[in-house]
């Protein structure tokens, strides 16, 4: 853990289900004051609702959880004035100015308005608004939105922010300029609990957590992450435009000693048993199609299959032997 020794999150084995499926399955880790932790996954991974239930607005089926100290199911009126909230799907008040949604949360949270001048002032600054407070806020493009719903978020100077998939629909420009803020807040002590599903972000964060199918499959450092989960080397295969990436992609997978196959952009990325293959006998292995193989970084990206693929592995060996699994 980075930060403070203070703990502001701990879960132990949380779980929720709706009827049959598990949507968080037996979750448990701890986030300390300070940190910036992302929650990366698919969408259908369990990453909303495990915000969800932090945030009291979900019951746990079983599990627990505390946040800033209180039981996140029994003390939901004490934790909300303490965290901001930001949802996928967050309601601005279009017809109202930028400053006038500002001024109208920060009232629910029962701001002053002396308060709320000098928290507006902050916040619009902070995220790239100020000059911009008389415009209404159904006129702003996607990006701007999202900055005020992230700054509605902060008005009341929250401990701790909880952001689901905050730069969704958002550029790779301006998402690194989302990054920028919440480090500014981190830095100032406001813990950072961030979901995404995207891999450029994650490594970003002080220590990421992956889940698949509602299951929690690591929580470490991106760099830790790599070094841990990945015991092999990765490679890049660039072929000629005229080679057929699909029919490269099933020469390789069904080569001996290759742990992971698959597309990166333009050309193929694999994981290969460590010292088992040169990056000319890597060549030589995709014949007979040209391609030049070059040494690379592990990626998160790489982690995530790996990590996805164990845990299908698992699941199937628990998997009822007589007819398969049940629907």
């Amino acid at each position: 853990m980075t930060g403070s020794d203070e703990t502001v999150i701990a879960v132990h084995d949380l779980t929720k289900r709706f009827g049959d499926f598990t949507a968080v399955d037996a979750v448990s880790f701890e986030v300390a004051r300070g940190e910036v932790v992302g929650y990366l996954g698919p969408n259908g991974s369990g990453k909303t609702t495990t915000m969800r239930m932090l945030l009291g607005l979900l019951h746990p089926t079983s599990g627990s959880a505390t946040v800033l100290g209180l039981d996140a199911t029994r003390d939901t009126d004490l934790i909300r004035p303490q965290v901001g909230y930001m949802s996928q799907k967050f309601a601005l008040y279009e017809d109202l100015t930028v400053s006038e949604n500002l001024f109208f949360y920060g009232g629910v949270y029962g701001l002053s308005r002396a308060t709320l001048a000098r928290r507006s002032r902050e916040v619009l600054e902070l995220i790239g608004l100020s000059g911009r407070e008389d415009e209404r806020a159904g006129a702003l493009a996607g990006g701007w939105r999202q900055r005020l719903a992230m700054g509605i978020a902060l008005i009341h100077e929250p401990r701790l922010l909880f952001l689901d998939e905050p730069t969704s629909g958002v550029d790779p420009e301006a998402r690194r300029g989302f990054w920028d803020v919440f480090y500014t807040l981190a830095e100032g002590g406001t813990t950072i609990f961030v979901s995404t599903h995207y891999m450029d972000e994650a490594e970003h964060c002080g220590r990421l957590g992956i889940m698949s199918h509602g299951r929690l499959l690591a929580l470490d450092s991106p760099s830790e992450l790599k070094r841990d989960v990945i015991d092999g080397e990765a490679w890049d295969l660039v072929a000629p435009t005229s080679v057929s990436l699909t029919a490269l992609l099933d020469k390789l997978s069904n080569t001996p000693r290759l742990n992971h196959v698959g597309l990166l952009g333009d050309h193929v990325h694999v994981i290969s048993e460590k010292g088992s293959f040169t990056a000319e006998g890597l060549a030589r292995a995709a014949q007979p199609y040209q391609v030049e193989v070059e040494s690379t970084e592990v990626t998160l990206e790489d982690v995530f299959s790996t990590l996805a693929a164990r845990s299908t592995a698992s699941v199937d060996v628990e998997a009822p032997a007589s007819g398969g699994r049940e629907d």
